[in-house]
């Protein structure tokens, strides 16, 4: 049997790790075999690119670099942890894929959607989710969120580049309204839990998991 690939995007202070958290305990509570990553990152190898991409000293990055780095961390991602646990028939849950790379690099850095399909498709090996949840709220809204933590090189990014991330991210759920799930990240925990427990739910009965 092959498994369930989920990933949850939107900007960062839009709750994707609470959902990822109540989506995981519910998992765990039912039994059910589950794999929680992240990109960029998710292997020792990834994480390290992570590493060069978010640094906030890295202000020299050309948006063609960043572009790559993220598509070889990818690469490595898919390959030793995301491919062979849906294999094995795993529930693979990601914080954030692909669609952050169209989002980010695409539609924000006005990078060539063509060539970034191109090089992520290499990457991706024929891997893709087939749920996807973008928690969206304005931009403005989640600067009070994430002002408790570090700051990384694309946190600091100015109000009007996220305002394009944010757009970004919401023609890609136009264009693909069977997979993505737009949700709005101001309502309550429970209220957004129960929104994506019901869809993963329904999802998970069609394949025979539960």
């Amino acid at each position: 049997m092959r498994g369930l690939f989920i990933t949850f995007e939107g900007l960062d202070g839009t709750g994707k790790t609470t959902q990822i958290h109540e989506l995981e305990t519910k998992l765990s509570e039912l039994g059910l075999p589950y794999k929680k990553t992240r990109e960029p990152g998710g292997t020792p190898i990834a994480e390290k690119i992570r590493d060069i991409i978010l640094d906030p000293k890295n202000t020299e990055m050309c948006f063609q670099a960043e572009a790559l780095l993220y598509a070889a961390s990818r690469a490595q991602h898919v390959s030793e942890v995301i491919k062979p646990a849906l294999e094995k028939g795993e529930i693979v849950i990601c914080d954030r894929f692909f669609d952050s790379t169209l989002a980010y690099q695409g539609y924000a850095r006005e990078l060539s959607l063509e060539d970034l399909h191109y090089i992520n498709n290499f990457a991706m090996q024929e891997v893709k989710p087939e749920l996807t949840f973008l928690l969206d709220i304005p931009a403005a809204h989640t600067s009070e969120r994430i002002n408790s933590r570090e700051l990384d090189r694309l946190d600091l990014e100015e109000m009007d580049f996220k305002n394009r991330v944010r757009a970004g991210f919401l023609k890609i759920a136009d264009f693909e309204k069977n997979r993505v799930k737009v949700i709005n990240a101001s309502l309550g925990i429970q209220e957004i839990h129960d929104i994506i427990w019901e869809k993963t739910k329904s999802i998970l009965k069609e394949k025979g998991m539960i």
